[in-house]
C-alpha cells in the first residue's frame, strides 16, 4: 500500500515516518521546497526525541520520501492524509483555507479511488467539507468516473513523546462511513494489532469531536488544578498533596494535575477555542470550555504578579528564565507560558536573560531585546530573581551552593514546583512555587 501525507509539520512528519517504520511506502508532500531540501538531506526542522533515527533508518530503506510533488504523491497512493496547519483566527474560530486547498487539489489530481483522510485538527463537519470540495474538483475537471472516500482519523501525538505514542498508542480512532474504507483503515493500522491496540470505528462527526473533547478534558484538569493551586496558596494547603491524594482516586487519575503556569502548545489553547466557537454555530454554548480559557489566561497574570511580589518592583530588575518551550522534550514556544510570562516582564520594565536547551531558536523569533545565555548559570549571574518556567530535566538537579552565589538577590521562583519548598529555605533561598 502506497502512502501520501500533504503537510510535513509535526504532525504529518510523525505520520508519516511512523507509518514508514511498520513498512509501508509513503510519500511526504510540503510546497516549502526549502523544507523538502532539508529533509531530503536528512535534517529534521523539528526537535523530537527519535524522531531523526525514524527518518533516517526508513529513507535508507527506501520506504520514506519526500517531495514537493503534490501530483504524483496523489496518483501513486491509495490513501492520502491531510495533515496542513489548522491555525486559529482572531475571533478563535479554525482557518480550514489550507485544508480547503488541499482538498481542491487532490480533486484535480485524482486517477482512481482514493480514501482521504483529515489528521489535521478540525471542527466537525469538516471531512464532510473536504468530499464536497474534492467532489466539486473532479467535476470541475470533467472526471466524474473517478471518485473517492473520506475519513477522520485525528491524532493524539504528545509533544516529546510522539514516536512512541505513534507506535504504541492508547487508542486508534477512525471515523468513516464508506466499508471499504473501513477495509482499508483497518488494514493500514494492522501492525499494531500485535500489541492489542483499540481500534475504535465510528462516524466522522463523531470522530472528529472526540479530538476536542479529549484535549478540552484535559485542558479542564489542567485550569482546575491551578485554581485548587491558588486557592491553596490563600488557605495554607499544599496543593502537592492535594493533587496526590485526588490522583489516586481512580475515577480523577493523577495525570495533568500538576499545578504551573497554565498549559500552551500548539493544541490546547488553539482546540479549546475553536470548540467554544464552532459549538456557537451548533446553537450549543460550552461554557465548562469557556471558563477553562479564561482560567489559563488569568494563571499567567498570576505567576508575574508572583515574581513581582517575591523580587519587588520590577522596573529596571534583572530576571533570569529558565525554560522557554510550553513543556519540556520540544522546541516548541507556541502559545507557550514561558513566552508569554517573559513579555509581561518586560512590559513592566524587567531586563531578561533566559536559556532553553532545545528551544532558544524558535524563542528569538518571538523575543526582542532579551539577553540568550549558553546555560542555566550564566542566566542566574547577576540576577535580581531565576524563574523555573519550563521543567527540563537539566533544571531539575541545579547546584544550588553556585546558583545561590551567582545570584544578586537568592530569590527561585519556581512556576512548575521542581523544588522542595522547605529545602529550599534551608538553602538560604526566597522561595515561592505554586499552590504551596
Amino acid at each position: 500500500m502506497n502512502v501520501a501525507v500533504i503537510g510535513t509539520g509535526y504532525v504529518g512528519l510523525v505520520t508519516g515516518s511512523c507509518f514508514a517504520e511498520f513498512g509501508i511506502n509513503v510519500t511526504c508532500v510540503d510546497k516549502d521546497e526549502d523544507k523538502i531540501k532539508r529533509l531530503n538531506e536528512g535534517e529534521i526542522p523539528i526537535y523530537e526525541p527519535g524522531l531523526e533515527e525514524v527518518v533516517r533508518r526508513n529513507r535508507n530503506a527506501g520506504r520514506l520520501h519526500f517531495t514537493t510533488d503534490v501530483r504524483s504523491a496523489v496518483q501513486s497512493s491509495l490513501v492520502i492524509f491531510i495533515a496542513v496547519p489548522t491555525p486559529p483566527q482572531p475571533d478563535g474560530s479554525t482557518d480550514l483555507s489550507y485544508v480547503d486547498q488541499v482538498a481542491k487539489t487532490i480533486g484535480e489530481h485524482l486517477n482512481g479511488y482514493k480514501v482521504v483522510v483529515t489528521k489535521s485538527t478540525v471542527p466537525v463537519k469538516t471531512t464532510h467539507r473536504v468530499k464536497r470540495i474534492i467532489d466539486e474538483a473532479i467535476a470541475a475537471s470533467g472526471r466524474e468516473r473517478f471518485r473517492c472516500s473520506v475519513a477522520s482519523n485525528p491524532e493524539f501525538l504528545r509533544e516529546g513523546s510522539a514516536v512512541e505514542d505513534f507506535m504504541r498508542p492508547d487508542r486508534v480512532v477512525v471515523g468513516a462511513e464508506d466499508p471499504e474504507a473501513i477495509a482499508i483503515l483497518r488494514d493500514l493500522y494492522k501492525p499494531l494489532n500485535l500489541i492489542e491496540v483499540p481500534l475504535i470505528i465510528t462516524s466522522i462527526p463523531t470522530a472528529e469531536l472526540i479530538k476536542y473533547a479529549s484535549n478540552a478534558f484535559l485542558a479542564t484538569k489542567i485550569s482546575f488544578i491551578n485554581e485548587i493551586a491558588n486557592l491553596s496558596e490563600e488557605v495554607g494547603a499544599d496543593v502537592h498533596q492535594v493533587a496526590k491524594a485526588m490522583g489516586l482516586d481512580g475515577r480523577i487519575g493523577r495525570k495533568f494535575l500538576h499545578a504551573g503556569p497554565g498549559y500552551g502548545g500548539s493544541c490546547f489553547p488553539k482546540d479549546t477555542l475553536s470548540l467554544v466557537q464552532f459549538s456557537r454555530e451548533f446553537g450549543v454554548e460550552q461554557r465548562i470550555v469557556s471558563a477553562v480559557v479564561a482560567v489559563n489566561e488569568d494563571q499567567r497574570n498570576r505567576m508575574v504578579l508572583k515574581i513581582e511580589r517575591l523580587v519587588g518592583e520590577l522596573e529596571g530588575k534583572q530576571i533570569g528564565v529558565l525554560g522557554l518551550s510550553y513543556k519540556p522534550n520540544t522546541d516548541d514556544v507556541r502559545d507557550s507560558p514561558a513566552i508569554d510570562i517573559v513579555q509581561k516582564l518586560q512590559d513592566r520594565g524587567a531586563k531578561i536573560k533566559c536559556f532553553d536547551p532545545e528551544a532558544m531558536d524558535n524563542a528569538k523569533r518571538l523575543l526582542k531585546d532579551v539577553q540568550f545565555c549558553e546555560n542555566a548559570y550564566d542566566v542566574a549571574e547577576g540576577s535580581d530573581g531565576l524563574v523555573l518556567a519550563t521543567e527540563w530535566n537539566e533544571f531539575r538537579k541545579l547546584d544550588l551552593d553556585r546558583v545561590r552565589e551567582l545570584l544578586a538577590e537568592p530569590v527561585i521562583v519556581d512556576l512548575r514546583n521542581v523544588y522542595e519548598p522547605a529545602e529550599m529555605e534551608r538553602q538560604g533561598f526566597r522561595y515561592t512555587g505554586v499552590g504551596r
